[in-house]
């Protein structure tokens, strides 16, 4: 499969080697400095009160975030990017970014459920209006406009059932009424979707997950059309968002390898749902990559790969007690939240009271995996005792 790219000289996999490099400026060192600063000083007054330097004040960047935050831009095709604390601080500034008092957003039913947490705790109190919409609408979304719509948040695939949303046509209808669209790019990562040549205004990242891909750092990026990136700019600097240098520097180092991990994590992640598939326990998967899956032709479309992030559900009338017991005898899979790391992962998926404009089954008992860059033929020996100590 050809890997897209944003940059028309080079493929991504080029891109993500050499992007937000310059060795010439550190006398040729092969990495950035990581530079720790707060003050920055002037040569004269007249710089000082003119601002005619690259760097004026620790907070607002230096050599280090610039080199990971021009790398995002180029791999997203951006006008400009900014880093956040965190996946969920990336989506808050986004949002409110592109936001005002008495403006209503629209959120995918399937949305991260800290999304919808910050939509319906925080939002409220600045008077902004939220409503849920199920992911299958493309164009269709037009009959949920108000006439305060003024944000389409998008995300695909979607957080734990992982459905694809038609996002160029989400775009298109958002565009036809001034509103900006965001899209939470966590599951693909820039490598594998590029959003703003979707349509999209906003492009988040989590970069705790496949940017770091060693789950020790707390990272997020926001990449901005050229519409989107001077208010994205302006309030990302009025909220005093800084992230430490030590994060960036990892961040960017989990960055060099992002095309060999993110290809071992597809392979693998083929191979057990490959050996899934076979297993009577197991109902539907849910990974886009299938051609099986409902949203495989918009994947096929506007995707150029997948992650190692899925869902599968077991057979009808499966117990939570024996899911618990599948869970707990797994050795290779760990039991936690987030993703993107090295090492495989599995939690139960509980969507009682979390969806709100989609009703999904309440009799399903499913699993969330994350399969990481362990051999595939161990992982898969692992669930099969696991399978026969919750059914044997």
């Amino acid at each position: 499969m050809t890997k897209k790219t944003s940059s028309a000289a080079h493929n991504i996999d080029t891109v993500v080697a050499h992007a937000g490099r310059s060795p010439r400026e550190f006398h040729g060192f092969v990495n950035p400095p990581v530079v720790h600063a707060s003050t920055v000083l002037f040569p004269d007054v007249e710089t000082m009160a003119s601002g005619g330097q690259k760097y004026v004040y620790g907070r607002r960047g230096n050599p280090t975030t610039e080199a990971l935050e021009d790398a995002i831009t180029q791999m997203e095709g951006a006008a400009g990017t900014k880093l956040a604390n965190s996946g969920l601080n990336a989506i808050s500034l986004a949002c409110l970014s592109c936001l005002n008092a008495g403006d209503h957003m629209l959120v995918p039913d399937t949305a991260y459920a800290p999304t919808r947490k910050f939509s319906d705790n925080v939002l409220p109190k600045f008077n902004i209006e939220v409503s849920y919409y199920d992911p299958g609408l493309g164009k269709e979304i037009r009959s949920l406009f108000k006439d305060n719509t003024r944000a389409v948040f998008t995300e695909a695939p979607g957080s734990l059932t992982f459905e694809m949303q038609d996002v160029p046509a989400i775009a298109e209808a958002a565009h036809d009424i001034g509103a900006t669209v965001l899209m939470d790019n966590t599951w693909a990562s820039p490598l594998y979707c590029q959003p703003i040549s979707l349509g999209v205004d906003l492009s988040i990242q989590a970069g705790t997950k496949y940017i770091v891909g060693h789950s020790d750092v707390m990272l997020g990026t926001i990449a901005a059309s050229e519409k989107a990136w001077p208010a994205l700019n302006d309030f990302h600097g009025f909220m005093g968002v800084h992230v430490a240098p030590d994060d960036v520097y990892l961040g960017l180092r989990g960055l060099r390898t992002l095309s060999v991990r993110l290809e071992r994590h597809m392979k693998n992640t083929l191979e057990v749902i490959s050996w899934l598939q076979t297993r009577p326990e197991v109902g539907a998967i849910h990974y886009p990559a299938l051609e099986s899956d409902p949203g495989h032709a918009i994947w096929k479309r506007d995707f150029s790969g997948a992650s190692g992030l899925f869902a599968f559900d077991f057979k009808a009338g499966t117990t939570d007690a024996q899911r618990a017991v599948f869970l707990d005898a797994l050795s290779l899979f760990g039991l936690g939240f987030s993703w993107g790391g090295f090492e495989s992962l599995a939690i139960p998926v509980k969507l009682a009271g979390i969806r709100t404009a989609t009703k999904p089954d309440p009799e399903n008992c499913s699993i969330r995996m994350h399969i990481g860059l362990e051999d595939p033929e161990d992982l898969i020996k692992d669930l099969s005792q696991a399978f026969d100590r919750a059914f044997g």
